[in-house]
């Protein structure tokens, strides 16, 4: 597949959003006088952890399973993932009647773990320090003919992620700044696409944590970076690298890339648990970070904070909090 058939334009997302009109939810928009005044801004938080199987995954995986041939439905799909886009995928399975395969690490989140198997997946473990997830899912592949549907690097996926900013403006009107959490890249792509075409004007910004910083160095550098298994609480962030079409999307429609500390992390948790009486995961909070520790400021604007997710075991949310 070429560049130029591969890349993905604002049709691709209208079309994603005709498709999920019935399946995905309206997620909500929440406001805070507090941040608000903290901030010196106007802040409005795209609230994903609300969305089916608790984050943004749900509507990139089901546009893409949505839209494979009769064969390919019937043959199933196979993807990797963390926990959010596996969950997603064996939702989206269950919803079409698609038999899906995920290929799990087996330090993932119990809460995704358990998800996973209950939206009826087929779920294969593995030691991410001993095998490459990609390589392992394309051999899988191979043995059963299986489609791949890879958790970011895909067109249909990040026209399908690409509705979250389409709904966040159509609700909210302009904005001056979108934040947008950053892992593998196809939500910030599939945002950054949507939010151009509707605000040219509006500035995209990505957020990684320090210690899973890929798409930063990769940003600014001009040459797509690597970080083998990094050492984060955002899981969702451990991504290795961008992918192949994430990487020249970002460089074409983000404005920014920024990163925020474990410890900005786990007291932005804390701050939107007492103070939006929400839950978040360590990866959906990378956006909202980044406002509420000061690492971006734009006093009197409008801005827009992507919550990517809230897949986070109530076991372990104590020991994140601050």
């Amino acid at each position: 597949m070429s560049n130029e058939q591969s890349s993905v334009n604002y049709q691709d997302i209208e079309a994603a959003a005709q498709r999920l009109q019935v399946q995905a939810h309206i997620t909500p928009v929440l406001t805070s006088t507090t941040v608000d005044s903290l901030t010196k801004a106007q802040v409005f938080f795209k609230c994903e952890n609300f969305q089916r199987t608790g984050s943004f995954k749900f509507r990139g995986a089901y546009n893409a399973l949505s839209q494979l041939s009769t064969a390919q439905k019937q043959q199933g799909v196979i993807t990797y993932s963390s926990g959010n886009h596996a969950q997603a995928i064996a939702l989206s399975g269950k919803l079409l009647n698609i038999p899906t395969t995920i290929v799990m690490p087996s330090n993932a989140p119990q809460v995704k773990l358990a998800a996973t198997r209950g939206y009826g997946a087929e779920v294969i473990p593995y030691e991410p320090s001993e095998n490459i997830r990609e390589e392992l899912a394309k051999k899988l592949a191979q043995e059963k003919n299986l489609t791949v549907i890879p958790p970011y690097d895909h067109q249909d996926i990040i026209a399908g992620q690409g509705t979250v900013a389409k709904e966040l403006i159509e609700e909210v009107g302009e904005l001056d700044l979108l934040l947008v959490c950053c892992g593998g890249g196809g939500l910030i792509s599939g945002c950054a696409i949507a939010a151009k075409n509707l605000i040219p004007n509006c500035q995209v910004i990505g957020v990684e944590p320090e210690r899973a910083d890929d798409a930063t160095r990769s940003f600014y550098s001009k040459t797509l970076q690597t970080i083998e298994n990094p050492d984060t609480i955002a899981d969702g962030a451990r991504t290795p690298y961008l992918g192949k079409l994430n990487f020249p999307l970002v460089l074409k429609y983000v404005d920014r890339m920024v990163t925020v500390s474990e410890d900005g992390i786990r007291r932005t948790m804390t701050f939107l648990l007492s103070r939006l009486k929400i839950v978040v995961e360590p990866t959906g909070t990378l956006a909202a970070a980044a406002l509420l520790e000061n690492v971006i400021t734009a006093p009197n604007k409008r801005i827009g904070v992507i919550i990517s997710g809230g897949n986070v075991d109530l076991k372990q949310f104590s020991h994140y909090l601050v």
